[in-house]
Order: structure tokens, then sequence, then C-alpha cells
């Protein structure tokens, strides 16, 4: 019997050993136990080029605001800044600024981006004490324009945290895991007598950024105290699941703060990690479909001209909230997997991103209306009005926020279009132009080219080639999302037809030998439809792109006032149109099986690789409306209507409109009344 025992433990030991043999070696590095295994796992920083429309997009970034922030806002963004060791501002300003420079410099490998990027490194790498803290230490009297108190304030040292990753990420620079491991250190000495809310409520709110690096460095380290700090920093942070999950704080006007919601919203993913309650991920779904019916507005946001309120198209959205909710978004998809993010995340990126930044990225607004008919320098309903600026085109109006922090937009999704799956494949989740090099199966480097004109057309094309000589094929898992709004995906390779595809949760998975030229062609079939918002307002979408009413507008450039230079900038553009704006739409004409026939989709040739503009718009959709002449301004806005109503008021006779993406949009109108 004792003889049989030994048999069967070293037939096991033996099984044991030949498994964990043939178990693949990661070709990048995942959680650690006891975190979670994730099913997507970010790729290094320069693996993923933009092409296309998208590099043009980041090109026009490096030329503008986004590579001269420095010489634009040298108040805040020059040497005086604290960050830099200077006197002057030592809040979020710098880092949120170096927080998209730093992905675009290296993914374009733009030499004199990289060089501004470093000095804030080094700056902050040198700065650390032998306690561990980092940054500016020192409170100064107040200078207009200038933030030179809370210093020791937690949340800008989080904005920090997320550009020394990134800059590991693209370097390798092996000076910043000690840098933070000390850090961390401090932290989990010094947060139980200061916690995150001590300075401002900032900290506590946003806290999701800090944890979300803490388990980063586990993964690289794997020092326990780090999962010790994760769950102080949890209990310390804004308590987002149980709001979304039992509160009513969707359910109510004023009672967050709208870039507070969107950093907030992936803290309970982030920390599903560690605890691996299945609440964490209810709550966020539960809040993505609470918002849908209260705050939320067509572009993937909510109502929120910074204190959150429903829905309403004429009240404000401020553009920190939407790159901030990409960046959520796409920590979120890395780590469940749930293609839900995905698709939200594109409907942001693709409707309210373009919209609310010049084309010469010279500019921003600092709010946005869904309906936006009129941009002057004049007060409207808003929560915080900011004297009248905020829905200006300017480098300042509004509130300087945006201007330093909507730079990471683009530069970060960008990061997520590919991932290397945990299975030593690769996974194409969110569609653009772009070209990834990775490393897949036993560490065989394969470059796949995606081109496509996507989010305006629905066909990807996918060419594989492995820049190994010796190497010129490799097994691997090919995953890519089905978006929700596709019934079904056509699907060939290198010409067939090709369905032997397993989908699973709406990703769908090829496992074969790929070999050099493999073409991979797929098509997601879109049609016209109708959605309903705020007031039963209809919205006319198709794919991943929301549609608004195409208006003439006039860019007019203004100087400001000489009593404001500080608050809002040297000058600013307004936007106004002599087009008609206030039509209706039918009832009759939107239901499913009438639609089609009545709203016709068509492409366009424009010859222009920028798209985002009124004139080089790729597609529209041609339908009929008629005017309710009683629709009038209102303080600048489209003024109340019912927009469902059973009232038979007058209307104008019927005549066709053009509708052109959201995002191409500066003007429109997104949500029309139904008659």
């Amino acid at each position: 019997m004792k003889r049989l025992l030994i048999f069967i433990a070293t037939l096991f030991a033996s099984s044991s050993l030949t498994s964990a043999q043939e178990a693949p070696t990661p070709n990048y590095r995942n959680n650690q136990s006891p975190l979670i295994s994730k099913p997507y796992i970010a790729l290094p920083i320069g693996t993923i080029r933009p092409e296309g429309w998208l590099k043009e997009q980041m090109l026009r970034m490096s030329n503008g605001m986004t590579g001269k922030l420095d010489s634009i806002y040298p108040l805040v963004m020059g040497n005086r800044n604290g960050w830099l060791g200077g006197d002057g501002d030592v809040w979020e300003r710098g880092p949120y600024w170096i927080d998209g420079l730093l992905p675009l410099a290296y993914q374009l490998n733009d030499k004199k981006l990289i060089q501004k990027v470093q000095p804030w490194i080094e700056w902050a790498l040198a700065s650390q004490k032998a306690d561990g803290y980092f940054g500016p230490d020192t409170d100064r009297p107040y200078e207009a324009g200038l933030q030179r108190d809370n210093a020791h304030d937690w949340w800008p040292k989080m904005v920090m945290l997320k550009v020394m990753q990134q800059y590991y990420c693209a370097t390798h620079d092996k000076r910043v895991i000690p840098f933070l491991t000390n850090y961390f250190r401090y932290q989990l000495k010094e947060l139980p007598s200061k916690p995150l809310g001590n300075w401002t409520f900032w900290g506590e709110q946003r806290g999701g950024d800090n944890l979300n690096i803490v388990y980063w460095l586990y993964n690289i380290t794997g020092d326990s105290f780090l999962l010790d700090l994760g769950t102080l920093i949890h209990k310390q942070t804004y308590n987002w699941t149980d709001i979304f999950l039992h509160q009513n704080h969707l359910y109510r006007q004023n009672s967050l703060h709208c870039v507070n919601l969107g950093q907030g919203f992936k803290e309970p993913v982030i920390y599903y990690q560690q605890n691996k309650d299945p609440k964490q991920l209810e709550a966020v779904k539960k809040a993505a479909a609470t918002i849908r019916q209260t705050l939320g507005l067509p572009n993937g946001l909510w109502g929120g001209d910074e204190l959150v309120h429903f829905g309403e198209p004429t009240r404000g959205s401020e553009l920190c909230t939407a790159v901030e909710m990409m960046y959520s978004l796409e920590e979120m998809l890395q780590i469940s997997g749930d293609i839900q993010w995905a698709d939200h995340l594109e409907r942001v990126a693709y409707n309210a991103l373009p919209t609310q930044i010049t084309d010469r990225f010279d500019a921003r607004q600092y709010y946005q209306q869904t309906n936006q008919v009129c941009i002057t320098n004049e007060r409207r309903n808003f929560s915080t009005p900011h004297d009248g600026t905020d829905l200006l085109f300017g480098e300042l109006t509004g509130y300087p926020c945006c201007t330093s922090n909507l730079h990471q937009g683009w530069p970060k999704m960008v990061q997520n279009l590919w991932y290397a799956s945990a299975d030593n494949g690769l996974a194409a989740l969110i569609y653009a132009p772009s070209t990834v090099t990775a490393k897949v199966a036993g560490q065989i480097p394969v470059t796949i080219h995606e081109a496509t004109r996507y989010p305006f057309e629905e066909t990807l094309r996918f060419t594989l080639t492995f820049p190994d000589k010796k190497k010129q094929s490799a097994t691997f898992p090919f995953h890519f999302r089905i978006p929700s709004w596709c019934q079904k995906a056509d699907i060939t390779l290198n010409g067939k037809p090709f369905d032997e595809s397993s989908i699973t949760n709406g990703i769908a998975t090829i496992n074969r030998q790929w070999k050099q030229g493999d073409q991979l062609t797929i098509t997601f079939p879109a049609q016209v439809k109708a959605s309903y918002w705020y007031d039963g307002g209809a919205v006319i979408e198709r794919g991943p792109l929301v549609y608004a009413l195409k208006m003439n507008e006039r860019w007019t450039k203004k100087k400001t006032d000489d009593s404001q230079l500080i608050r809002y900038g040297s000058w600013y553009y307004e936007v106004t149109s002599d087009s008609p704006w206030n039509y209706c739409l039918s009832g009759n004409q939107l239901r499913a099986d009438q639609i089609a026939a009545n709203f016709r989709f068509e492409k366009r040739e424009t010859g222009n690789n920028y798209p985002w503009t009124v004139a080089d718009a790729p597609v529209v959709i041609k339908g009929k409306g008629r005017k309710i002449p009683d629709w009038k301004l209102y303080k600048g806005s489209a003024g109340p209507v019912n927009y469902t109503s059973q009232e038979g008021e007058p209307l104008g006779e019927e005549e066709e409109i053009e509708l052109i993406p959201y995002g191409c949009t500066t003007l429109r109108i997104t949500e029309f009344p139904v008659r």
C-alpha cells in the first residue's frame, strides 16, 4: 500500500511538472496573485502607432495646445511651476498636462516633445525625501491665476503617479520602481493620520487613480504591503460602490461633481481586482443603466456644468468629464473584459471629445451642449457659469483645469486600441486606424496594420507581418469585439468568407496559425436608428456615431476685457449661425419599420485626412423635418420646448435636413422634438 501511495504521489508530481512546463510563459505581465487575472493587458507605450485620420489628430495636438502649452500658458506651465521647482502653481495643472503630453510624445516618437517631458520627470524623482514624500512642499500666498497652496494634498500627486507609470511603460527607467515603492510606504504610514480627504475632498473622491497605480506596482515588485495600502486607500475613498448600488445620487440633481463621477466610476472595478466581490462589477453596470435614464446625454456623458443634473440638452457637460470618463472606461475594460465599456468608450471618444476642441487644437470649450445653437459671451443656465465664458472656445475660458487636462484623451485611447490577451494573443477591442508590433505565442513578434476609416466606415482590414525573418508564422488567438449595435459581423480571411471564429460575450476569437501577409477583413453592418433621451427627444444614430443637424458656422475671434485677462485668457472665439435650427421630426418616420426609408445614409469623398469638420464630414444622413415657429432662443440657448407634445401647434412645411456626425459639429441640434 505504501509503495502504491508513493507511485501515485510521484505520478501526480510528474503530471504537475509537465503541466507547468506546458503552460505558456506570459508575454506581458498580468496581475499577480492574489489579484484576479485580467483578460486583457496594456502594451508598452510606443508599441501602438496611430495611422490615418488618428495620426493627423495626434499631429494637430503636437502642433497645437498639447505640444506648446508651456508657451501658450506660461504662467502655469513655465519654469515657475512648482513641479519644476519654482514658486508658482503646485497643484494639478502641471501634472495634468504631462499626463497627456508624455504618451503623445512617445507614440509619435517625437524627440522635441520627449525633451519637454523629461524635466518634469527628473524634478519629481529628485524631489523625493528620505521618508518617501515627493513633489512640492511649500504653500505660498495667493497670486492671481495660480494654485499655490495645498502643496501636500494627495490629489495632484495621484496625477503624477499616472505620469510616472506611463514613463516607466515607455522607457523602463529603473529609478521609477524604488521611487514609487518609497512613496507608497510613506502613504501607508501617513494616511491613517492624514487621510485622502485631509487637505481637499478631491483626493477622497478620486482615490481610484491612486489605487490603480498601487496595484500596477504590486504586479512588478510583489511587495505585500501594497495590498494593505490598497485596502486602506479603498476605505478612505468615497464609497462609489454604495453610491451606485444603494444611494440616490444619480437620481437627483446637484448631488455630485461631474468630473468626480467620471473618475470615481472606475474605482469599484479597480478594487474588484483585490476583493473579488461581484457587487463591485454590478455597481458600475447599475450606475451606467441609471445614468442612461436620469442624467445621461446621447454622447455617452451626463449633464454636469460642474454639478450633475438631468440630461437636458441645453445644460453643459465639462471637457474634463469626457477625458476622465474615457480613462475610467479604458481601465475597466482591461480588468473586466466587458465590451459594454468598449462601446461606451467609443461613444464618448467619437462624439463628445472632438467637438469640444478646435480643429487646429488652439482652443477648447469648457462646457458643451448637445443642443448648441449659439456660442456667445453671455450667462446661461449653468450651475457654475464662470461669467458667461463657459461655451466660448478659448485657451482659458470657463476654467483652466480643462486646458491642462484635455491632452490625455486621444493618446490614452491610442494606448487602448490593442491589448495583449491573457492567452498570449492580441486583442483589438477599440477601433481606429493603427499599427501594433507586439509579442505573441512564444515571444514571437508580429506587426498588425489596421487600415480603416472607422468610425465613419464599418470595415476594418488587418494585415499581419512578422518582423523576424526566421519566424514568419505563429499560432495565437486574435480577439476582436463585435459592437453591441451590430447584429452579425462579416468576416473574410485572405479574400474568402470565414466563419470559424468563436464568440463569447461579444468578443470573437480566431485561434489559428497566422502567416506572413495574412489579411483579415471584418465588416460590422450598421443601421440608422432613433433613440430617445431627455423628455422624449429623438436622436438619430448609426453605428458608434450620433448625428446632429448641420448648421452654417461663423467663427469670430474677440479680445477679452482687460480685467479678465488672467482668468479667461486674452482672446476667445464666438460661433454663430444664420441657419434655422428649430426643427422637429415626425414620430411616424422614426418608427423602426420606417426609419430606413425616411433617413438616408450617404458616404462622401472629401479628400481630407481630418474628418472632424462641418465641411469635410465623410458621412451624412438626410431626412425630413418641420420647423416649430415658437421654438426660439432663450439666454443664448435653444429655449424650452416640449420634446413630445400632443398639442397641435402650427408647424412649418416639411423640408429636407442634413445630419452629420456630432463630433464634426460645433453648432447643432442633436435631440429633436417629436411631432
